[in-house]
């Protein structure tokens, strides 16, 4: 399987949102996203992850940068996990893994022995023109937002 690397034109996101909203990669228009996959809502590292991004929201507008979360989720167990933590970004709901297809994160994983499919915790910052600036894979939560926050900072 194939995945994006930076250069590439991102592939299309067209995704309901926890908050009723539909999130268009297409529609989005002069701003840079990013894009970042996780396995499951409520789960130590994906919640660290997300409370991350949600403390540099604000710093990630500065730069002209959106931030959406995308995992396999029903919309609500994303909305349950939204109000736990008090999340302020946008969980996308790719129930039947068409985007996750597209970008490479849908992928064989072991643990335990067991071999089974799921999502590659991995991110991708996509420039204003829709074109992929950075590609992150196989993400360590610790530092990374930081990253791509720097990574936004130098587009």
């Amino acid at each position: 399987m194939t995945h994006p690397v930076a250069g590439d034109a991102a592939p299309a996101i067209s995704l309901p949102g926890d908050d009723g909203q539909t999130y268009d990669l297409s529609a989005v228009d002069g701003k840079n996203v990013v894009v970042y996959f996780y396995p499951k809502d409520d789960t130590p590292g994906c919640t660290k992850e997300a409370v991350g991004f949600t403390e540099k929201v604000s710093e990630f507008a500065a730069e002209n940068t959106v931030v959406w979360g995308i995992s396999k989720d029903t919309l609500t167990k994303h909305e349950k996990f939204r109000a736990k933590y008090e999340l302020g970004i946008p969980l996308l709901s790719d129930a039947d893994g068409d985007v996750c297809e597209r970008y490479g994160t849908w992928v064989e994983k072991k643990m335990y022995g067991k071999t089974y499919m799921g999502i590659e915790r991995a991110t991708y910052l996509i420039d204003a023109s829709g074109n992929i600036a950075e590609v992150w894979r196989k993400v360590k939560v610790p530092g990374h937002v930081d990253a791509v926050l720097q990574a936004a900072q130098n587009l």
